[in-house]
């Protein structure tokens, strides 16, 4: 009877938070494949510690966490991987698709991490600032620093672009 409640609460999580997780994983690696396997990963690691949570509340934080954790072992392990592939057989977007989001990906890059990781979790995961602390390990004062300093350092390059191209 135990096992079917976890069963069924671990079931529900993983239905209520796979998007978001999936989401967020494809923000951290920028590939499809990986980000799928990253929720998969996660997932399997929440589900052998499942009886040891404490606090269902908490799962979202949590499975971030861990999310984060799987990442970084994938980058300790990672080793290069060299393709055959013929550049004209891979599935490109085309140069609008890509130029239209390239500027805005390279401006959020430039971010310190300390900025950038609440601001995607904020914008893409749709987080609040208290979980976004509880994913991060911080408080939910330093969240909301580190969000608006990302705000005002974004806001600051727009309009110095926005001045450059007026002059031009």
């Amino acid at each position: 009877m135990i096992f079917s409640l976890h069963s069924r609460q671990f079931d529900q999580t993983a239905r209520a938070y796979g998007a978001d997780l999936y989401r967020y994983a494809y923000w951290l690696c920028r590939d499809r494949f990986v980000a799928e396997d990253l929720v998969q990963e996660t997932f399997a690691r929440a589900w052998k510690n499942w009886a040891r949570l404490e606090d269902l509340a908490a799962v979202k934080p949590w499975l971030i966490a861990i999310l984060r954790n799987e990442h970084a072992r994938l980058y300790e392990r990672k080793r290069l991987d060299y393709t055959d592939d013929d550049p004209q057989e891979l599935d490109l977007p085309s140069a609008v698709q890509a130029g239209a989001h390239l500027e805005l990906e390279q401006l959020v890059e430039t971010l310190p991490e300390t900025y950038r990781e609440p601001l995607v979790l904020q914008v893409l995961g749709g987080y609040e600032c208290k979980e976004i602390a509880g994913m991060l390990g911080t408080t939910e004062g330093a969240v909301m620093t580190r969000l608006t300093r990302a705000r005002q350092a974004l806001r600051a390059h727009l309009e110095t672009g926005d001045r450059a191209r007026r002059s031009i």
